[in-house]
């Protein structure tokens, strides 16, 4: 697909928020305004949900006011998936169906889920990477929805797996040593490469990455985030005081 992109010297934008309920809210408007520039553009509004706990509440922001997104004509994808089945309390997928796909009544066939329960893995990257560049040319995403661990991984992208290296592949199988466990991910150029890129920061465990990740410090290998935060397109972080508390030098605008 490509290399990473050259630093470009600009920052991401970076919202600091009281606390996660306003987080949601400020997230869910970009949300809201992204749908509406997608659809107006070419019909469709196509959306990568990130996992995690920092989502749930963007979720029942979303589902609390249905209308402003059109469900009908937006196709709705992951940033990455555990290998578990849909019904796992772990599962990404599971946790969206219950916070926001079913209370928004997104329907069931714009819903693309990864199958974390297959029995191959490879496949079922090979056939997400498919469904998610069928009929469409790059960028294959309207908007991603990423968060951020405290290791500074991102998606399924984690400090020393293989995911981080990929270039040519849109969606791979990737073992995480750390878990002892597989998943399935987006890749970096899938990524980055999509029109607008929101990241999701929340809790004071992630404040030492955040710090890092906005430094001068090209750290994207220790840090995959960062490989997401400094590509061309615009970026916007949402984060919490909490994930902030570290990041005073880097004058985030606060809202």
């Amino acid at each position: 697909m490509q290399e990473d992109p050259p630093p470009t010297g600009a920052r991401p934008q970076v919202v600091v928020l009281a606390d996660l309920d306003a987080l949601a809210r400020a997230a869910a408007a970009r949300v809201h305004a992204a749908a509406g520039a997608a659809i107006a553009h070419r019909g469709r509004f196509r959306v990568a949900l990130s996992g995690g706990s920092t989502p749930r509440a963007l979720h029942r922001e979303l589902a609390a006011r249905p209308d402003a997104v059109d469900w009908g004509r937006t196709d709705v994808f992951f940033g990455d998936e555990r290998a578990v089945p849909p019904d796992h309390p772990d599962s990404n997928y599971r946790m969206a169906r219950e916070t926001l796909l079913e209370p928004a009544h997104v329907p069931d066939a714009n819903v693309r889920r990864m199958q974390g329960e297959a029995s191959d893995l490879d496949a079922a990257a090979r056939a997400y990477e498919a469904a998610l560049t069928a009929g469409a040319a790059a960028p294959w995403l309207d908007l991603v929805l990423l968060g951020m661990g405290p290791d500074g991984h991102t998606a399924s992208l984690f400090p020393g797996t293989t995911a981080v290296e990929e270039r040519a592949r849109a969606c791979v199988a990737v073992d995480v040593p750390q878990l002892r466990a597989r998943r399935l991910t987006l890749t970096v150029p899938v990524l980055s490469g999509a029109t607008e890129v929101a990241f999701l920061i929340a809790g004071r465990e992630k404040a030492e990455a955040l710090r890092d990740v906005l430094g001068e410090t090209d750290c994207g290998r220790q840090h995959p985030a960062q490989l997401i935060m400094r590509r061309p397109g615009p970026v916007v972080i949402f984060c919490d005081r909490a994930a902030a508390a570290l990041c005073g030098s880097l004058s985030p605008e606060v809202s």
